[in-house]
């Protein structure tokens, strides 16, 4: 059974850091593509940033030089450290897995940046 279990959400205020973690099972992690995607409200989910299963990171324009995607093979675990947070990074964020077209997903964790 393949499972991705995010974790590491919560409300932080502007200008704050939160660091999300995702903890997959049941696949070749290491072969894997992993990513982090969010969805506000009344949005589309959108890609926030990718790690390939070499290490190459890409990133969306909101989030370059802010955001820094990581993974840990030997735990199968990615990372998202979020940082400079903003009012409009309020989200579900989730994490995501692909192998050639085959893709799996989280269940998403809350971030909310408010004052």
């Amino acid at each position: 059974q393949v499972q991705l279990v995010e974790s590491g959400g919560g409300s932080v205020q502007p200008g704050g850091s939160l660091r999300l973690s995702c903890t997959a099972s049941g696949i070749s992690f290491s072969a894997y593509s992993m990513g982090w995607y969010r969805q506000a409200p009344g949005k589309q989910r959108e890609l926030v940033a990718r790690i390939g299963s070499g290490g190459y990171t890409s990133y969306a324009d909101s989030t370059k030089g802010l955001f820094t995607i990581s993974r840990d093979n030997a735990k199968k675990m990615v990372y998202l450290q979020m940082n400079s947070l903003k009012p409009e990074d309020t989200a579900i964020y989730y994490c995501n897995g692909d192998h050639f077209g085959l893709v799996y997903w989280g269940q998403g964790t809350q971030v909310t940046v408010s004052s």
